[in-house]
């Protein structure tokens, strides 16, 4: 395939998809009926009437709560390759692994020549011991440094929801803060 030809069939695809795209727009736009009333027009959230103004900043806790679940959510895909070599390796240290097990287990881990290495079952067992708890120690220091960042989140306070403005040993009540004192009124001199 030349590149001529790739970039043509690049172009296709674009230009079959902006048409797409394009003709049912169109025929959304001359189908659909156009009865506007003030009910259709009024701006809601999920249903609900809104109250004030539709411009109003959202608090800054909702991202931080949505990064934090992103973060640690995305992390939990790592330990699924992890998983798949744990699993695989204890796998091969059975006692009663035959030589096709050996090479179909091997052959999964994309080893270029398994028959080869399934010559000799204890050599198998002794590397898949190694690998096992090579992964294990791979796994174990991914889910230190996770631990780490979760105690830093924990520690810094964006996992509470109400967060104290100020830290707890300068905390001051409205009466007790100096520059809300009561001032007396001067009298007046007539």
């Amino acid at each position: 395939m030349t590149p001529t030809s790739i970039v043509a069939y690049l172009a296709l695809f674009v230009g079959v998809g902006a048409l797409f795209l394009v003709a049912n727009l169109t025929v959304g736009w001359f189908l659909r009926p156009h009865e506007p009333n003030p009910e259709k027009l009024a701006v809601y959230e999920c249903g609900e009437p809104t109250i004030g103004s539709s411009f109003v900043q959202f608090d800054l806790r909702f991202y931080v709560v949505a990064l934090l679940f992103i973060i640690f959510d995305v992390e939990i895909a790592f330990f699924f390759p992890w998983a798949t070599v744990f699993g695989k390796a204890t796998q091969l240290m059975g006692a009663d692994v035959s030589t096709a097990a050996i090479i179909h287990t091997y052959s999964a881990m994309g080893v270029a020549d398994p028959a080869v290495l399934a010559a000799d079952p204890a050599a198998v067992r002794e590397t898949a011991g190694r690998l096992a708890w090579m992964s294990l120690a791979d796994i174990l220091v991914f889910f230190a440094v996770l631990l780490v960042g979760f105690a830093y989140v924990w520690r810094r306070g964006d996992l509470d929801w109400v967060r104290a403005v100020t830290s707890p040993g300068t905390r001051t009540t409205e009466w007790e803060a100096p520059d809300r004192a009561e001032k007396k009124e001067p009298a007046l001199v007539g």
